[in-house]
């Protein structure tokens, strides 16, 4: 038997984490959790992260603070803790909060969704890990390059995204009578950065909706205006709405947009679209025609590049009259929709629990314990040790931080 706890830090990783344990295997014992920073889901976002999987049958995860993760990892006493966290976060956590447990779990760690082309900023911060966890063939490849040239960290295991087969887990989850009558823009908080460029989507999407009143077009929201999400969003695409409509450049009620699991959109979705979003991988799990839109280029700034040669990209244009598109099924097998039986992840976690309990596992060497890296580690841990509102004050407030920070 393998006790797994996971833990995780904002919506994206908490989507990821809570699908990864509802692929172990069925005798691991798995708890989560989720560790409180100024990234914290809201209670709506937590509902629909775990939405569909075993987290949502037991109860919705805690949120934690950092010493009361340690000490439910003390009492949890797991052979292996997944770090489904921001990179930061899982140095901090795997460097100081969690380390010295007995006995000692394996650590492992990963990206929760796209990860082309491989960074090597997300393998140093991963760096203290066991285990690095990717979703392809390619990304296998590519990180292992990265590790193999920089040194530091684990090995690297291949997993199937978790959420790739929902819909087919959760038959009762699609619309009433097969009905197919929704749009979904999946929203993408990094790109496209500028406004215009946000306007100019909004703009495409209500003339699908003047063209297509039998469609229903929703712009599918991470996170509300209020709720904070992995990346911070500069110009939120509801707030943009709310403008537009005000200037008389849209009209009202030509475009809905709504929260909640994307599973439960794509049931009903006649079309998908994104600039770039782990999404456009559920839609084609649940076989949705979709586009991935190249106006604003396509590259790894983008976060689109993985979508060359896989016949989804297109246009504004396109979007505008419905032309959705099917994935060649060659590009699917060579991205995430690998069998399932050569994911290695679990496996590859069960050999290093055994080698943890015979005393042979040698520990991952981080490549940022050098004291270079110190004052970094110690902004992060920060993100962990101080409530997010009184780290909310900045700069203004140096003198309250360090008056606070003498109680730890």
């Amino acid at each position: 038997m393998t006790r797994l706890l996971a833990v995780a830090d904002s919506d994206s990783y908490l989507k990821w984490a809570a699908g990864l344990l509802d692929a172990t295997p069925e005798d691991w014992v798995t708890d989560l959790a989720v560790v409180r920073t100024p990234i914290t889901p809201s209670a709506a976002q937590i509902a629909a992260a775990v939405s569909g999987t075993r987290a949502q049958r037991e109860g919705l995860p805690p949120v934690l603070a950092a010493r009361q993760l340690r000490r439910a990892a003390e009492r949890f006493r797991p052979d292996a803790v997944l770090l489904a966290c921001t990179g930061p976060v899982v140095d901090a956590l795997a460097a100081e909060t969690l380390a010295g447990l007995r006995p000692r779990p394996v650590l492992a760690s990963g990206l929760p969704g796209i990860s082309v082309p491989a960074t090597e900023k997300a393998w140093l911060f991963r760096g203290g890990c066991d285990l690095f966890v990717v979703h392809s063939g390619r990304e296998v490849a590519e990180f292992s390059e990265i590790g193999a040239r920089l040194g530091g960290g684990g090995t690297v295991a291949l997993a199937r995204l978790p959420y790739l087969d929902l819909l087919h887990r959760e038959p009762a989850a699609h619309g009433a009578g097969g009905v197919r009558d929704r749009v979904v823009f999946a929203t993408q908080a990094k790109v496209p950065r500028r406004r215009e460029e946000r306007e100019r989507i909004l703009l495409a999407l209500a003339d699908l909706g003047r063209a297509r009143p039998d469609l229903d077009v929703v712009v599918k929201l991470r996170a509300r205006d209020d709720e904070r999400q992995t990346h911070n969003e500069r110009h939120h695409y509801e707030r943009l709405w709310t403008a537009m409509e005000a200037e008389g450049r849209v009209p009202a009620g030509a475009v809905r947009f709504a929260a909640g699991p994307m599973h439960e959109h794509l049931s009903r979705a006649a079309g998908f679209v994104t600039v770039s979003s782990t999404a456009a991988l559920e839609a084609i799990a649940g076989n949705v025609p979709l586009l991935v839109l190249s106006d604003f280029g396509v590259s790894a700034e983008m976060i689109n590049l993985v979508f060359e040669g896989s016949g989804c990209l297109g246009t504004l244009d396109d979007l505008a009259k419905a032309d959705f598109r099917v994935p060649a099924e060659e590009w699917c097998r060579a991205n995430y929709f690998h069998d399932s039986s050569a994911s290695d992840w679990t496996g590859r976690v069960a050999a290093l629990v055994a080698a943890a309990r015979a005393g042979t596992l040698e520990p991952a060497r981080s490549l940022l314990d050098g004291p270079e890296h110190a004052a970094a580690r110690r902004r992060a841990r920060l993100r962990l040790e101080v409530p997010p509102k009184v780290l909310r004050y900045g700069y203004r407030a140096k003198r309250r931080m360090r008056r606070y920070l003498k109680a730890f």
